[in-house]
């Protein structure tokens, strides 16, 4: 059985992985280009396959009288970017790894300029637990 090397990878603070898109693309006038001219725009584009936790900030319900308390001293502020989305990113601002033989980029949250987020289906309407969000 091959494990899938995605599951030990663990990105660290405000940090995307983003499978790229690969390939030719297609330009407004209809002409393809090789990925070898795609490579060099300054934009680049792919699909959100993990996140790390978010930005490190203080945790204002933390005192440093109250030792014995279990709350921690830091927490993170989510990211804008998840799993699936389809990021543009600075391709200069990017980190180019290889996992399994596949190529992917590390990059900074801030150096995301847009997202696009499908939207769900009926069936992950359905399923969205909202008990966290004290709603129901």
């Amino acid at each position: 059985m091959v494990s899938n090397p995605l599951r030990s990878l663990y990105l660290v603070g405000d940090r995307v992985l983003i499978d790229p898109d690969a390939g030719e693309k297609q330009t407004r006038s209809g002409l393809y280009l090789p990925a070898s001219v795609a490579e060099k725009e300054r934009i680049g584009s792919g699909r959100v396959v993990r996140v790390g936790p978010g930005y490190l900030t203080a945790n204002p319900e933390f005192s440093e009288s109250e030792a014995w308390s279990e709350v921690p001293s830091v927490r993170y502020l989510p990211l804008q970017a998840l799993p699936g989305d389809d990021a543009f990113f600075l391709r200069k601002e990017a980190v180019e790894i290889v996992l399994a033989e596949r190529r992917y980029f590390i990059v900074h949250h801030g150096a995301i300029v847009a997202l696009q987020r499908p939207e769900p289906t009926e069936d992950e309407l359905d399923n969205i637990d909202l008990s966290d969000l004290g709603l129901t």
